[in-house]
């Protein structure tokens, strides 16, 4: 990042590693998954292709990252185990939680059309996630064995619940009937009332599904005469069954041995209060500007894989815009957001009790929808572009106690995306020129703002300051209220939805401001 003299604002950014010999598992689940479910008519209380999606997704996961070695979920929900020394992105666990998410998020968005070919995924679906810190492989176990039974207490439920509302009971009928039942009661009435023998439902349901990473022979290429050549590969395995934290199960899996060790002893009674210890969770300090900002993953490969214009492609940046859009429609506490290249910052209210100030369910179900957005959108701005493989976002919350503090930190975002931005138009005209990548890198070292002007005009006949405003600037996505001014300069019409404009200002200076007083009161 671009030095300035705002560089101070990276002061307030909090590390957050977790420290070893803790165990390290990221849990997701479904924000507002049954309105979700409702809008998709998906069957209730099970439907069998979106668990077969939820599972695919977390197949996914495993494959794209080796250090989570065993996966277990239910429902809209799924838990990620790493492997005891881990040290994937030194152990952040904002960036990990939230990389994780992101990729889930696309991948379900990706993969929605494969599992419900004939169902428009009408909005993106955004997950919760944290980072649960197992300070041993018995707290592990007994996590596992807690999630688990949470599956079948609540598929037991749901299973009954349904049947009542299917059989004409209201939703508050049934809910009734089912007050203070027990486990035994609620089996009785599923057979005596709809001929249900419970343990005979599909074991996906009642005991969720399991995935790990195993060793198995892979056909690579075949030999001049036809010989397959087979290589030893890491390949997802799916298993569903009633003790996944027992002993029988666990040791019996030489992947997990290795990676984690071994369960000693069974669990004989869960105790939630004791697992849920382990489950703190980081308040943010209130009356302060809290800011997630979310950066692409690896988006110099993503850029390349799908050709994008370089210094700048304007279709990738509209993209970009319109899933902040789309973030300020779902989000109402956001009041502020600027974005440049492959990041975007979203400011929230000093006052929001957005999942009551807890870091990681705020920046887990912000990156999630961004990323979802991103991925549903894609054939808006690139209708002829195939989307090669998912995008991943990593995000952070970070908060400034003072106005002037978070306007510094804007200041520095928009310097940032002003230097780098002029760095790589010089850098890119030089490639297009015919100079090597390192030629060109050669060419520009210790130049300053000035001689790199020189060189555009003198070279390429280019005047930096007439390129479009967006490139140089970046893009603020906000809304517009009545006492704020009229509509600013750099915005079109096209730009206008629910309020909510793209803007293109220069957000350093007062004036951006006092055009717009509410934005930050």
């Amino acid at each position: 990042m671009a030095n300035s003299k705002y560089e101070y604002v990276k002061s307030f950014e909090v590390e957050d590693e977790v420290m070893l010999p803790n165990l390290i598992v990221v849990r997701i689940e479904g924000c507002n998954f049954d309105g979700f479910a409702d809008i998709h008519d998906l069957e209730k209380a099970n439907d069998e292709k979106a668990l077969a999606l939820m599972n695919s997704c977390a197949a996914a996961v495993l494959e794209e990252y080796p250090d989570i070695v065993f996966s277990y979920g239910f429902n809209d929900e799924y838990s990620f185990v790493f492997k005891r020394k881990t040290k994937f992105y030194q152990r952040r666990a904002s960036k990990i939680m939230s990389l994780i998410v992101s990729f889930f998020s696309s991948v379900y968005a990706t993969k929605w059309k494969e599992f419900f070919p004939h169902k428009e995924m009408k909005c993106p679906l955004s997950f919760l996630a944290r980072v649960v810190c197992c300070a041993s492989l018995e707290v592990l176990q007994a996590y596992l064995a807690w999630r688990q039974n949470e599956c079948h207490i609540r598929n037991l439920h749901n299973t009954c619940l349904w049947m009542l509302i299917k059989s004409g009971k209201s939703a508050k009928e049934a809910v009734e009937v089912l007050e203070g039942t027990q486990k035994q009661e609620k089996n009785e009435l599923l057979f005596q009332q709809f001929g249900i023998n419970y343990r005979m439902l599909p074991e996906m349901f009642r005991q969720g599904s399991c995935i790990f990473m195993t060793q198995a022979e892979d056909v690579v290429k075949h030999n001049e005469h036809g010989i397959p050549i087979k290589r030893m590969r890491r390949k997802p395995r799916m298993i569903h069954n009633e003790q996944i934290a027992g002993r029988n199960f666990w040791n019996g899996q030489q992947y997990l041995l290795t990676e984690l060790g071994p369960f000693e002893n069974d669990i004989k009674k869960i105790k939630a209060e004791y697992i849920k210890s382990f489950l703190f969770e980081n308040k943010l300090m209130p009356s302060t500007w809290i800011v997630i900002r979310i950066d692409g993953c690896h988006f110099h490969r993503f850029s390349e894989v799908h050709e994008f214009e370089k210094p700048n492609d304007q279709q990738a940046l509209n993209l970009m815009n319109s899933c902040a859009v789309a973030v300020l429609e779902e989000f109402k506490d956001i009041v502020f957001s600027y974005g440049v290249s492959d990041e975007y910052s979203f400011v929230l209210s000093k006052d929001s009790k957005l999942h009551q100030r807890q870091a990681s369910q705020i920046v887990s179900v912000i990156v999630s929808f961004f990323s979802s957005a991103y991925v549903m959108k894609w054939k808006d701005f690139f209708p002829f572009k195939e989307l090669k493989y998912t995008p991943s976002f990593d995000g952070r919350a970070v908060c400034y106690p003072s106005t002037e503090i978070l306007r510094d930190y804007l200041a520095w975002r928009q310097v940032d995306c002003h230097i780098n931005n002029q760095y790589n138009t010089c850098f890119w005209m030089l490639v297009k020129s015919g100079k090597s990548k390192s030629e060109a890198q050669s060419h520009l070292k210790g130049t300053q703002t000035r001689e790199k002007n020189e060189l555009l005009i003198r070279q390429f006949n280019i005047d930096y300051n007439t390129l479009p405003v967006m490139f140089r600037q970046g893009s603020s996505v906000f809304r517009m209220k009545e006492e704020d001014s009229m509509m600013p300069e750099n915005v079109t019409p096209t730009e206008v939805k629910q309020n909510i404009i793209v803007d293109h200002s220069n957000i350093i200076e007062d004036s951006f401001w006092k055009e717009h007083p509410s934005i930050l009161c």
